[in-house]
């Protein structure tokens, strides 16, 4: 697999041919889209941060070392990593487009998932 292979994208922006398979990384559904809009293939909600860990870290860049080390703790469970596995297969053999409805592009959860599936 080879990074190029992986991209980031907030599901509010237009679809794009060159995305690859989409991928939803969210527990939850992004406001206000509809799924015909989305064009989403997969929705991997098991790949999102609990509720707790998403309600805590509420999108504050000052806690955003904590909120990596802890979502990458809850990373490690054997139905998230069986997922991972997943998207690494799936990047292996093309493009997959990690989607995110956060409005910060550099503090969600699909940047620190990047990261691990690029391993």
């Amino acid at each position: 697999m080879t990074k190029s292979n992986l991209a980031l994208k907030r599901v509010y922006e237009p679809p794009l041919p060159g995305d690859g398979i989409r991928i939803l990384v969210d527990r939850l559904w992004p406001r206000g889209l509809s799924k015909e809009e989305a064009r989403i293939d997969r929705w991997m909600k098991e790949l999102g941060p609990s509720t707790g860990l998403r309600k805590w870290f509420n999108h504050d860049p000052d806690r955003w070392i904590e909120f990596q080390r802890r979502y990458r703790d809850e990373l490690t469970s054997e139905e998230r990593v069986a997922l991972i596995e997943e998207v690494r297969r799936l990047s292996a053999t093309g493009k997959v487009s990690l989607l995110y409805a956060a409005r910060d592009t550099e503090h969600n959860n699909a940047v620190v998932l990047s990261e691990i599936v690029s391993r």
